[in-house]
């Protein structure tokens, strides 16, 4: 199993790159909203990794942080889910957004990822929600060391971990620079709540 990959960027396009690795050239399918982020070509990237076989034919999928390739590997886990809708899913929403769609239960969200219809998308809801909601789940903390202190503190404060990553992907929340105005700001989002 090919679980990452380090290399030079040789091409990009809009949702495949082509990464050297040493003497071998691999085409990696990635989220349409991590290609920019990739860097020019010519530039080192490191990729984690799942391999799929589609068509007797074995694909890459790669992914920018560990994050993201639970949420692929939970996502292909769903009944009708297969690996290019869940690509779909991961260009359309960045892993904190797809989270906290999950455990809201935002319908809409999922259903604007191309191919995603509001069937599917209440089917994976339904089987992921719990999953996602789970102080186990791997991929849990969402991206950035501001929203991980966020999080660290509201669960300090006895708020639940699904409570906690929801408040810190919040925009009003998202929107302020500082760590302890994040802190702030979703406390205040508590309190007018309830």
């Amino acid at each position: 199993m090919i679980v990452g990959v380090h290399g030079t960027l040789e091409t990009t396009g809009t949702d495949w790159v082509n990464v050297r690795v040493g003497g071998v050239t691999l085409q990696i399918s990635v989220p349409a909203n991590a290609v920019s982020s990739l860097g020019p070509v010519g530039s080192q990237v490191t990729l984690h990794t799942g391999l799929r076989i589609r068509d007797e034919q074995p694909v890459l999928y790669g992914f920018t942080d560990a994050a993201a390739l639970g949420l692929f590997n939970m996502l292909t886990s769903v009944s009708g889910v297969g690996p290019r809708m869940a690509l779909a899913l991961l260009s359309s929403l960045d892993p904190a957004r797809l989270q906290t769609a999950i455990m809201t239960g935002d319908v809409t969200s999922l259903a604007s990822a191309h191919g995603v219809g509001n069937r599917t998308a209440s089917r994976i809801i339904l089987e992921l929600k719990s999953v996602v909601e789970s102080e186990d789940f791997t991929g849990s903390e969402l991206p950035g060391d501001a929203d991980s202190q966020v999080i660290a503190a509201l669960t300090a404060l006895g708020y639940s971990p699904a409570e906690a990553r929801a408040a810190a992907a919040a925009p009003a929340v998202a929107a302020e620079t500082d760590v302890d105005d994040r802190i702030r700001v979703a406390l205040q989002q508590f309190a007018n709540r309830g």
